[in-house]
């Protein structure tokens, strides 16, 4: 009889590899062949508690305990063939409907964003508020830069009827298998709250992990697969942790001098080795490991941390790492989709084939290939960089600054963010100063707005001026979205002339910054910017540029809503 064997992912690794050996070692004692196609199948044979997809409807099933079989293969199968029951899959569309028509929603939602600060907690805030205003049960899973916040039970994720996922990375939504699910990014989620709600409702699909779909690839599979910005981004994520902390140990080192960490057995040598030759020597591998892991999962990690490794021994540094994730990425999951073997080797092939074949193309490619145009490339752009004239450096300040505050955490802002990260790496730091100065400029001018002509704010618009300027000391940008939302054509080009004055003023002044992070409370570390003095003034110039030209031309709310009406 010809059988298709299927097993839940969330048993784990090990365990699912021994239940599948044991399975399939018995499975011609039992008169079974099993076959790899659910066309083919006239019996599936499920281990754990998987939920079947559309593929097996009419086929016969049979559900089975982990331990039963594990401990006796042969009595599971013999039980499979005579207890299993014919399988009716529901209509796709019922879960859609079915919301759509209901009164009051029981959602559960994660959010996510690359650094895990502002977009992850501002989405969060915006689907609890627009929920609750409608009257629903509403619990919003963070996935920080400090790991899960509010995290969503079991017996919360039964009892949900829908799942609402606004992720800008790659997350484990394992656990919501079998659930409704709707997927959009944290910028939708926080500037068109209502609308996102409103389209989950009607375009909620069941959510299947990708362990668990076989062969069946949906047209909603196809739509929501990832793409290389959001691999990148997520590459980006768990670097950034790497680059603060080793950016902040370096720039203690320097209070003891700019080379007192040459003398050995000093303090400042230590916190040198700490930033310098330990955390920031890691910042490329991680950064193209998790590029890897983003695409491939687990299977691409391994790859992708040997291709960041040989980025960096190359001297191809940070472009190269990134050429090494999305290499080592694709070449696993090629392999993992494209590579048949026998039931008897499949067991072998993320933990030994997969590594091993991903990991030598990677390999040759980055030494071969990759490493010595690139680190030509990079020794290049640094030596220009670091080079060029005042009347550049100011230009490519006021370039940045303008990007940095075109979307406010959007892709433009990511692209010039990443640019500055990069740039760390290779011991340049007056872009990242320019970056970051600019990155701040939005909220804390909305803020002086709101001051300035108070009049023209309500009460509401005046308190999320508070909050936009605590926001704006953090460098978090996304503090100016809602005004950004509400006057758009006033606020955003504004914010870009404002933001090229300070990133400007910041590479006219020399500012260098040692930490991509941590907005003005990185002052509290000695050394981390210079000039001090400098770098303020280039904040304030274009704090309250912004301020006095909002506070200009924004119109008063009543002669907006006449303008509208």
């Amino acid at each position: 009889m010809k059988t298709l064997l299927q097993i839940d992912s969330s048993l784990g690794q090990a365990r699912s590899h021994l239940v599948k050996k044991l399975v399939v070692d018995a499975a011609p004692k039992a008169g079974l062949t099993l076959v790899e196609s659910a066309a083919d199948a006239e019996l599936v044979v499920v281990v754990g508690n998987l939920t079947p997809d559309a593929a097996l409807n009419g086929k016969r099933v049979f559900y089975g305990d982990a331990a039963l079989a594990a401990g006796a293969p042969q009595d599971f199968l013999a039980r499979a063939k005579t207890e299993a029951s014919l399988y009716q899959a529901p209509a796709e569309s019922a879960p859609a409907t079915a919301l759509a028509a209901s009164g009051p929603k029981r959602i559960v939602a994660i959010t996510a964003c690359p650094t895990g600060v502002a977009h992850t907690y501002m989405a969060a805030e915006a689907i609890d508020g627009e929920a609750k205003k409608r009257g629903w049960w509403v619990k919003v899973e963070t996935r920080g830069s400090v790991g899960a916040g509010n995290a969503i039970t079991d017996e919360e994720v039964r009892q949900a009827d829908l799942v609402i996922v606004a992720a800008d990375i790659e997350v484990d939504l394992s656990k919501f298998a079998g659930k409704p699910m709707y997927r959009t990014s944290t910028g939708l989620a926080l500037k068109k709250t209502a609308q996102e709600l409103d389209k989950a409702l009607v375009e909620a699909k069941v959510y299947q992990p990708a362990a668990q779909e076989g062969n069946n690839e949906s047209g909603q599979e196809k739509k929501t697969s990832p793409g290389p910005y959001r691999h990148l981004l997520t590459g980006v994520s768990y670097m950034l942790p790497m680059v603060v902390a080793g950016g902040l140990c370096i720039a203690l080192s320097f209070i003891f001098g700019i080379h007192a960490f040459e003398q050995p057995g000093t303090l400042a040598s230590a916190l040198m080795q700490i930033g310098g030759k330990s955390a920031f020597a890691l910042m490329v591998p991680v950064l193209a490991g998790f590029i890897a892991f983003s695409i491939a999962d687990r299977p691409g990690l391994t790859p992708g941390l040997v291709g960041g490794m040989l980025a960096v021994s190359t001297g191809a540094g940070f472009i190269g790492g990134i050429i090494a994730g999305f290499l080592a990425g694709y070449v696993a999951k090629l392999i993992s989709t494209k590579l048949p073997l026998p039931q008897s080797m499949a067991a072998l092939k993320p933990i030994l084939i997969i590594p091993l074949i991903a990991s030598l193309v990677t390999g040759l490619v980055m030494i071969y290939v990759v490493g010595t145009p690139v680190a030509k490339l990079l020794t290049a752009l640094t030596d220009w960089l670091q080079s060029m004239g005042t009347a550049n450096a100011i230009l490519l300040g006021a370039i940045l600054g303008a990007m940095m505050c075109s979307d406010m955490g959007g892709p433009i802002n990511k692209a010039a963010y990443a640019f500055g990260v990069a740039l760390l790496s290779t011991q340049t730091y007056a872009p990242m100063a320019a970056i970051m100065a600019a990155g701040m400029v939005p909220p804390l001018g909305i803020a002086v707005a709101t001051l300035l002509a108070r009049n023209k704010f309500d009460k509401p618009e005046r308190e999320a001026g508070k909050a936009a300027f605590v926001l704006g000391l953090c460098f978090i940008s996304e503090g100016a979205i809602p005004f950004a939302a509400r006057d758009p054509f006033r606020v955003i080009p504004l914010s870009m002339i404002s933001g090229a004055v300070t990133g400007a003023l910041s590479m006219f002044f020399g500012a260098k910054l040692m930490a991509p992070h941590g907005g003005m409370f990185v002052l509290l570390i000695p050394g981390a910017i210079t000039p001090v003095v400098g770098y303020l003034i280039a904040i304030a110039a274009g704090t309250l540029l912004l301020g006095v030209m909002y506070s200009v031309l924004k119109r008063p709310d009543a002669e907006l809503a006449k303008a509208l009406a």
